[in-house]
């Protein structure tokens, strides 16, 4: 990864496009804490996080999705968002699961937040089902669900509409566009849906080859020929299918 620098505003929602091999995934990476940069510097709120623990960063106000869902999938809806509550449990986890009578008032403060982000989504239904009994595109909606209960300030998301039919796909934009208009947060976006990408982006990022080689609005990108070359395609070719990473 090299020479790779963006800045995103509060509010903004930024996508990072790019082949495989780009390096979108390590850039969430860097930011969230679980890999800390050779060099330069990651700086949230004016606050440099460089090399905050992935804990830390967390507290901060930064959540995120995983391309591959990471899930308790042996424990209910409801259980895997009050999880996502953790950072905001000062008696912790255990006691506010196990011990009612220690932590009664947080529980129910948490646990009323919890219900609201349920109703968000549309999966009030579903609250006591074990996870891993919902299909995939549950799956990937809960997942932000518990991303969502942390409350944060910057949401990244990494592929979240990945694996998804067309249908869920509109859903889950749909879904993020309301986290960013009604919530005001902060959201960096990994797709490889390039409609969607387009469609809800304030701005994209483009990698290449661990580099950026493009950012600006989503039609200034669309027309950057390095881009095109690089990733949407060829004059001459024509369009490539994305390839993923």
């Amino acid at each position: 990864m090299t020479r790779v620098s963006f800045d995103v505003t509060k509010g903004e929602i930024v996508s990072v496009i790019g082949p495989n091999g780009a390096g979108k995934t390590t850039v969430l990476n860097m930011i969230s804490g679980f890999y800390h940069p050779d060099s330069g510097r990651i700086v949230l709120e004016g606050r440099d996080v460089t090399d905050v623990a992935p804990s830390r960063i967390a507290e901060l106000g930064v959540a995120r999705t995983f391309q591959n869902i990471a899930l308790f999938r042996g424990m209910t809806v409801l259980d895997n968002l009050m999880l996502g509550r953790h950072v905001h449990m000062k008696s912790g986890v255990l006691s506010s699961f196990v011990y009612w009578g220690l932590a009664q008032k947080e529980e129910v403060r948490h646990r009323k937040r919890v219900e609201d982000i349920i109703d968000f989504l549309k999966i009030q239904d579903l609250r006591r089902r074990p996870t891993g009994s919902l299909a995939y595109g549950l799956q990937k909606r809960v997942e932000l669900g518990r991303a969502l209960a942390l409350d944060p300030k910057v949401l990244l998301l990494d592929e979240p509409m990945g694996g998804m039919n067309q249908e869920e796909k509109e859903d889950m934009a749909r879904f993020i566009l309301d986290v960013n208009e009604e919530w005001g947060t902060t959201i960096i976006l990994i797709e490889h849906d390039m409609g969607v990408v387009m469609d809800i982006s304030d701005r994209v990022a483009v990698l290449d080859m661990g580099q950026k080689i493009a950012d600006g609005s989503p039609d200034e990108v669309r027309a950057n020929p390095a881009v095109i070359k690089a990733y949407l395609g060829d004059t001459k070719g024509g369009a490539r299918e994305a390839r993923r990473g």
